[in-house]
C-alpha cells in the first residue's frame, strides 16, 4: 500500500506528463476557451494582447490540440445532411437518387434523418457537430432551429420553402404557380370543365399554396368566379384525397375536374370517384403534379406537371457544397416544369 508522500509524489508525476488541456490553457491566460480556440484556429479577431497572453500559455504548458479536437473546432465532418419529415410516397426516391448522385460526386458522405417522430423533442441528430451544412425539407426543422443556424452562420439550404421571417437561406424549387395554371387553363380551354376541385397540401407546403395561388389565376383569367366549396384538404397523401372526395360527393358538391394537388392525391381521387361510379374523364377529369413513374400507368393514365424532382435534388446539393466550401449560393433556383398530357383530363 503507497504511503501518503508516494501518492503525492505519483500525482506530481502524472500532472507533469500529463497533457494540458485547452481549459488549462485558458485559465493560464485569463481568457475563455472558445478565445484560445479562436487563436488556434484563426476563426475570428482577437485583441493582439490577449492572442500573446494565450500563445504565451500554450507555450508554457506546451499544449498541443488533439487531432479529433482540432476537427471538431474545424467543423469539417466532409458530411452532408438532409432532414426530411419522412420518407414515404412516390415523390421522394427521385429526389433522394438526385441529391445521393451529387453528394457522392461532390466527395462528400451523407447523412439522413426522417424528423416526424423527434421535431417537438428538441431531438437534434443532425447539425452542425457532425456535418458540414444540411439540406433541410419543410416540416423536418422548426423555426427556432433555423433562426439559431442562421446565427451561427451554419451552412443550410431550403428545399421548397421560404426562409423565415427575418433570416435568408438559399432555396432550390420549382415553378408550382406556372404549373398549375398550365393545368387549369387546359381542363377549361380544351375540355370546357369550370367546377374544378382543388385538393390543398399539407399547410407547412409553401407548393400548395403556389399551386392554389396558380389555380386561382387560371380560374380569374377565364372569368370563373372562385368557389371556396371547391377547395379541400387532400395532405398530398392518397388516403386523406380520398376521403375529401369521398365526403364532396356525399355531401352533394358539384364538381366536373379535380386538380388533386400532386399525383399521390391523384390516385386516391381517382379511386374515390370509381367507387362512386363515376367516369374518369367523361363525369370528372382528374390532373395531378409531380409525374412521379406510376402516373402514366394507372387507368386512366394521369395528366399531370412534370417537376424535375431529381434535378432538384442535384441542385440543391450543388448550391449547399458552393455555401460550403465558397461562403455563397444562388439565393433562390426555380426549376421549370411542364404539362404532361394523358388520358385523365379527357385526351384521347
Amino acid at each position: 500500500m503507497k504511503t501518503f508522500s508516494e501518492k503525492l509524489f505519483m500525482n506530481e508525476l502524472r500532472k507533469k506528463y500529463r497533457p494540458a488541456t485547452i481549459i488549462e490553457v485558458a485559465r493560464r491566460a485569463g481568457v475563455s476557451p472558445a478565445t484560445v480556440s479562436r487563436v488556434l484556429n484563426g476563426t475570428a479577431a482577437v485583441v493582439p494582447e490577449t492572442e500573446q497572453r494565450v500563445r504565451e500559455a500554450i507555450a508554457e504548458l506546451n499544449f498541443t490540440p488533439h487531432p479529433a479536437a482540432r476537427q471538431l473546432i474545424n467543423q469539417r465532418t466532409n458530411a452532408i445532411g438532409l432532414l426530411l419529415p419522412e420518407i414515404s410516397g412516390e415523390f421522394f426516391p427521385p429526389m433522394l437518387r438526385g441529391i445521393e448522385a451529387e453528394v457522392r460526386n461532390s466527395g462528400y458522405d451523407l447523412l439522413i434523418h426522417s424528423t416526424q417522430e423527434n421535431l417537438n423533442s428538441g431531438r437534434r441528430p443532425l447539425r452542425e457537430h457532425n456535418t458540414d451544412g444540411l439540406i433541410v425539407f419543410p416540416e423536418s426543422v422548426d423555426d427556432a432551429e433555423l433562426h439559431r443556424l442562421f446565427k451561427i452562420g451554419f451552412p443550410v439550404l431550403l428545399l421548397h420553402q421560404s426562409s423565415p421571417e427575418g433570416i435568408s437561406f438559399p432555396i432550390v424549387t420549382v415553378e408550382n404557380k406556372s404549373g398549375a395554371e398550365m393545368l387549369i387553363n387546359h381542363l377549361i380551354e380544351a375540355h370546357g370543365r369550370r367546377r374544378i376541385v382543388y385538393l390543398q397540401g399539407p399547410e407547412s407546403h409553401q407548393d400548395s399554396r403556389w399551386r392554389e395561388r396558380g389555380y386561382r389565376d387560371a380560374l380569374e383569367s377565364h372569368g370563373i368566379p372562385f368557389d371556396p366549396e371547391l377547395v379541400e384538404y387532400g395532405g398530398f397523401d392518397e388516403a386523406e384525397a380520398c376521403d375529401a372526395i369521398r365526403q364532396m360527393l356525399i355531401d352533394g358538391v358539384d364538381f366536373d375536374a379535380v386538380f388533386a394537388g400532386d399525383d399521390d392525391a391523384a390516385t386516391g381521387v381517382i379511386a374515390a370517384l370509381k367507387q362512386a361510379g363515376r367516369d374518369i374523364p367523361g363525369d370528372v377529369a382528374v390532373v395531378g403534379f409531380d409525374d412521379v413513374p406510376f402516373s402514366r400507368f394507372i387507368s386512366p393514365s394521369l395528366t399531370t406537371i412534370r417537376a424535375p424532382i431529381e434535378q432538384v435534388g442535384r441542385e440543391a446539393v450543388k448550391q449547399l457544397v458552393s455555401l460550403i466550401e465558397k461562403g455563397h449560393a444562388e439565393p433562390e433556383i426555380l426549376l421549370p416544369t411542364e404539362i404532361i398530357i394523358r388520358q385523365s383530363c379527357g385526351c384521347p
